[in-house]
This record gives C-alpha cells, sequence and structure tokens, in this order.
C-alpha cells in the first residue's frame, strides 16, 4: 500500500498548485536558510585532526611577573625561547615541535618566476608525523638537519609546481633569504586540517591561508629569521642582555608555540605534573614569581578556549533553526487548507470502508511527499546560499562546502519537517465523519 499511497501523493501534487507550491517555497526556504548556518557550524567545529586531537597537547607557562599588571587568569599562550627548548630537549613526550610562522623572501631559480614572500611555518621533524603529514614525494628531513639547523625546506605540492614545474624538486634548491635551502619532500595540497590549530596565535584566522614551505625550527632560529606572529613580553630586559634577536632569545618574551605528541591522552595527569616541575626548578632560577598556573590542552581544548566558534556563530544557528520553525508552523497552515479542501473525497473513502489509520497513512505518506519535493527545492538553495557566502571571503570559501553528510542531513531534515508539519492536518482529515460528508455533497 506505501507504493499506491506513494503514487497518490505525486498525483495529488497537481492538485491545487498553488497552494502547493507555496508549502514547497516555504519549507524549501526555512530548509535552506537552516542547512547553510549548520554546514558553516559543522566545518568551523570540525575535529581537525580524528583519532588523534586527544593525544596531541599545547603547554602554557606563566612567566609573567608578579606587580599585578595582569588580570588575566589564562597563562601567556605561547613560550619563551628557553622554554621551548627546554621542553624539546626534555625525556617526557612521544614527539614534540615548536611551531613559528616565517615569510622568508624566495627566489626561485627560474627566470620567469620573480622572487615573492613565502608564508611558511618552522617546525622540527617530528611536526609531520604528529599531525599526519601526507607526502606525495620525498619526506622530513632528518633529526641531524634539526640538530645543526640544515639548509633544507619541505615545499606544498602548489608550491613545487609554482617553482619547479613538473620537474621533480627533490634534491634541488632554492635560495630562501639569505642562504639555499635543499628540498627533501613535498607536501600534499590535500592536508588542510581545519581550523589550524596548530598555528592559531600566530598568523593568519584559523580558516585562512595555508602553509607553502616548512624549514626547521632550528634554522629559523640561526638565520635570525622574525616571527610572523604575535611578540608578547612583560618585563622589561634585563641592562646586561644584547640587543637585537639575541636579547629576544634570552628574555621572557613569549613568542613561540609547541605541541607534544603523548602515547595515551592517559599521559596528559604525568605531563601536566612534569610542567609543574620544571616551573618550581626555573622559580629557584629567579623565574616564574607566580604560584603555578600552567596549563595543558588538547586540540579540542585549545580550540574551545581560544573561541574558534563565536557564541555569535551559534545564535545565528539557532535563529536560523527557528526561523526554520517558523517555516514549519506556516506549512501546517497550508497543509491544513490543502487538506479540508478534500473533505468529502475522505469521507467517501471512510462511508466506503476506510479505516482511519489508512487515511492516515495516505496524508502522511503525501506530506512525506511535499517534503521530499520541498527538500528538493531547500537543497538546490542551501548551495545557491553556499556559493554567495563562498563568494563574500576567503574563510567562507573554505567553510561554506556541502558534502555528502550534510546533503543527506537536508533531505533528511526536509522529510522530517514535512511530516511533522503534516501530523496536525492528518490527524484533522482523520476526523471527518463520513455522514456529515456525504449528507452536504
Amino acid at each position: 500500500m506505501f507504493t499506491y499511497y506513494l503514487a497518490l501523493g505525486i498525483r495529488h501534487l497537481r492538485r491545487n498548485p498553488i497552494l502547493t507550491a507555496l508549502i514547497v517555497v516555504t519549507l524549501a526556504v526555512g530548509v535552506a536558510a537552516s542547512m547553510a548556518t549548520l554546514t558553516v557550524l559543522r566545518a568551523m567545529s570540525a575535529d581537525p585532526i580524528p583519532g588523534k586531537s586527544d593525544r596531541l597537547f599545547t603547554p602554557n607557562l606563566d612567566n609573567r611577573p608578579d606587580d599585578g599588571s595582569s588580570q588575566d587568569p589564562r597563562p601567556p599562550d605561547q613560550l619563551t625561547y628557553r622554554d621551548a627548548i627546554a621542553l624539546k630537549n626534555a625525556k617526557p613526550g612521544l614527539r614534540k615541535s615548536a611551531v613559528m610562522r616565517i615569510s622568508p623572501v624566495v627566489a626561485p631559480s627560474r627566470a620567469d618566476v620573480k622572487p615573492f614572500f613565502g608564508d611558511g611555518i618552522s617546525v622540527h621533524a617530528d611536526f609531520f608525523k604528529m599531525m599526519d603529514v601526507p607526502f606525495i614525494e620525498g619526506g622530513p628531513w632528518s633529526e641531524a638537519d634539526d640538530a645543526r639547523g640544515g639548509h633544507v625546506v619541505v615545499l606544498r605540492e602548489s608550491m613545487a609546481e609554482r617553482l619547479f614545474g613538473d620537474a621533480n624538486p627533490i634534491g634541488k634548491t632554492l635560495r630562501l633569504d639569505t642562504y639555499d635551502a635543499t628540498v627533501t619532500g613535498v607536501v600534499s595540497d590535500r592536508w588542510e586540517p581545519l581550523p589550524r590549530f596548530y598555528r592559531l596565535v600566530s598568523g593568519p584566522p584559523p580558516f585562512r591561508g595555508v602553509e607553502d614551505l616548512f624549514i626547521p625550527w632550528t634554522t629559523a632560529i640561526a638565520n635570525q629569521m622574525q616571527p610572523q606572529g604575535n611578540v608578547n613580553c612583560f618585563s622589561d630586559p634585563p641592562p646586561d642582555a644584547p640587543p637585537g634577536y639575541e636579547g629576544l632569545k634570552q628574555s621572557e618574551c613569549v613568542w613561540i608555540q609547541f605541541w607534544v605528541e603523548l602515547a595515551s591522552p592517559s599521559d596528559a595527569p604525568a605531563y601536566k605534573d612534569f610542567l609543574d616541575g620544571y616551573v618550581a626548578e626555573q622559580r629557584k632560577l629567579g623565574r616564574f614569581p607566580l604560584p603555578n598556573n600552567n596549563r595543558l590542552y588538547d586540540v579540542k581544548g585549545w580550540l574551545d578556549v581560544n573561541k574558534i566558534v563565536s557564541k555569535d556563530t551559534r545564535l545565528q544557528t539557532y535563529l536560523a533553526f527557528g526561523f526554520l520553525l517558523v517555516c514549519l508552523v506556516n506549512c501546517i497552515g497550508l497543509l491544513l487548507a490543502k487538506f479540508t479542501a478534500r473533505s468529502g473525497e475522505i469521507g467517501v473513502r471512510r462511508a466506503l470502508g476506510a479505516p482511519r489509520r489508512a487515511v492516515f497513512k495516505q496524508y502522511l505518506v503525501e506530506s512525506g511527499v511535499v517534503g521530499l519535493v520541498g527538500g528538493l527545492a531547500g537543497l538546490g538553495l542551501t548551495f545557491a546560499s553556499l556559493w554567495f557566502l563562498r563568494k563574500q571571503s576567503e574563510e567562507f570559501a573554505v567553510l561554506a562546502k556541502m558534502d555528502w553528510v550534510m546533503l543527506g542531513i537536508t533531505l533528511a531534515v526536509a522529510v522530517l519537517s514535512s511530516l511533522l508539519a503534516g501530523l496536525l492536518p492528518t490527524w484533522r482529515a482523520c476526523q471527518v465523519q463520513p455522514a456529515l460528508q456525504l449528507k452536504s455533497q
């Protein structure tokens, strides 16, 4: 009988075409508004490194002076140079890497490509395994390159094509600022974790920009590359501190992000104890005057504390679903008008022996058919809305993309919404008294 009711529902779409069109358009607009905002929210709140986000941690150490100058309960979100070195060389942690955004001058060997400022990060070799970075050619540099500040570089696929065309870039060199770097590997363009949690503090917004190149952190430090991000200093340098870059390295300024991979999430308390112990030892040397205020965030905690998904974004999603609810209320009224107009037909069916449950099933299936048509129309409007959002900014160009999951959710929401909207009109249709309808005919 379901197939029969489905065929009836499709045929009845042509009856009262204006009323049916109003129901479809109302439902489509509500679905498009809610699904477009939900798509963006889902992309913003997605886990950027599934299966590993609970094992990657960033430590924050509170090295601020005890002078009441800062009322923020959170410690600084980056580390000093000496703390980054100490944590990298310490035993705890499966893999560790400092992260500093850089923008060196790239001078290609090709005459048809002019020098330009590259957008990249300096990291340790562990970074690539920590972040599950896929290589299409070659691989990361060695730990020996980390130790000696080797003149090596890893390129993104699109950057390698720009610099070397179709030629294999492995082993070739390019000029970075004042030195020649040898290419050891090429990273796939598919590697785009969103949001880019590993460099939230320094660099462009977390949904904008990609890294064109990666060099050893020690190389960036040895060549005195300036950090392209926040540098926060909480006290004046000592009188005997050297000027310039060396003074920055010895200061209490925070300018380096740091990530550590632990073997298991259960190792986090032990690593936190190690951080507390490290700070206690440093306190004996005159540093860290404040009481222990160290934090250790996993990836999701780091995104939450930095408010990657703002309250405004969530509010917009709630309002969009509120608009969908208003559309459903209007659909209920329109379906009531559509089904009430067929009271005579329902009365004849009931007089001929059709039970109420059969009438209920028929009209509920018809509501579902209307919802499916509205869902398809809503899906088209959703694609149009996302296309419009992608044209607004680079961030929306990344976020406003429909995948198969959201495609299924959109259709499911449309059909479910129409079924919910059709419950009251269908129930009212089942209450038709056959005798009264036959007398009125």
